[in-house]
């Protein structure tokens, strides 16, 4: 057995994660090799210090960023690796079963629990949909595939996905069909549902969750029509909500479009006065690279009084 080998699965071994066999090999190994003994008393020094750290949780938005970031990236990925890897290379996915006794086990389960299941339903007939009583949970939805609206109703249609397609309908204030247009705005991959979530969205953007969502899509969402909405929709409360103003200097001051950008400075035009603002204009108009917004910067801060 090779030193490598042994120090790459040094952590497999620590949190008894390798066959018995393997791990016998190991420990072994590790009787002769003083060199992997001692990298085996670091990786247990290291483990026993990283727990003695305060777990801190993520925040909400940055799991959903994370989560879209994800999504974006496995859509762009090439298919099939999977099934490549699977057809091309079992040898692969033998040694990785032999050293993974935990991977092992939950095929045996997956596959025992899918026999059970099967048998059931040729026994008792087709089994009822759960979705037919249970509302959706968030947790449960993999992603919302579209988004309509019944044309001169405010009926709207959308078919998510769980394990399975799904279709929810009802009005804008069907309290269902709101935590679904909220759960497609902050995380489905598909930039096209996103846009319709958010233009439904900005009929109620009083609604805090709502108002929250969108500036969520404003500071976080890659397709600029989502974020221009978002942007319309926000900028009746730049005076009233901190947030929003927050989110609109952001967004003037770090979006990569210029059309979001202006639209953000021509939003905060309403509450120019404040220190903020002042400042993020100043700095604007020393030295912005776009000509136009280097320029309207000038103009607003020309006519603000004089600060003594």
């Amino acid at each position: 057995m090779k030193c490598e080998w042994v120090q790459q699965n040094l952590l497999l071994y620590l949190y008894n994660e390798l066959a018995d066999d393997a791990r016998y090999e190991l420990e072994q190994h590790l009787g002769r090799c003083a060199a992997c003994a001692a990298e085996l008393k670091g990786v247990r020094d290291l483990h026993a210090h990283m727990a003695e750290l305060a777990v801190e949780e993520p925040a909400p938005n940055l799991l959903a960023a994370s989560r879209m970031r994800l999504q974006e990236a496995l859509e762009s990925a090439e298919p099939h690796g999977f099934w490549r890897r699977l057809v091309f290379d079992p040898a692969a996915w033998l040694r990785q079963m032999r050293f993974s006794p935990a991977l092992a086990a939950a095929i045996f389960i997956v596959g025992f629990a899918a026999g059970i299941g099967t048998t059931y339903q040729v026994g008792k007939g087709p089994i009822e949909s759960p979705s037919a009583t249970l509302q959706p949970a968030e947790a449960t939805i993999s992603g919302i595939r579209s988004v309509t609206q019944e044309p001169g109703t405010n009926q709207i249609n959308i078919r998510y996905d769980t394990v399975s397609t799904e279709e929810a309908h009802g009005s804008l204030n069907d309290q269902r069909i709101q935590q679904l247009l909220l759960f497609a705005a902050r995380n489905n991959y598909n930039s096209g549902v996103r846009m319709d979530s958010v233009d439904l969205l900005t009929q109620r953007p009083a609604d805090l969750q709502v108002r929250e969502a969108l500036v969520y899509a404003l500071r976080y969402d890659s397709n600029p029509g989502v974020r221009l909405k978002a942007v319309a929709a926000l900028s009746p409360f730049v005076k009233s909500d901190v947030r929003v103003r927050d989110a609109m200097l952001e967004a003037l001051l770090n979006d990569s479009n210029s059309g979001v950008r202006t639209q953000a400075l021509n939003a905060l035009e309403a509450v120019r006065a404040d220190s903020s603002v002042r400042s993020v204009l100043q700095r604007l108009a020393q030295g912005d690279k776009n000509e136009y917004i280097r320029s309207q910067a000038r103009t607003e801060l020309a006519q603000l009084p004089e600060i003594d």
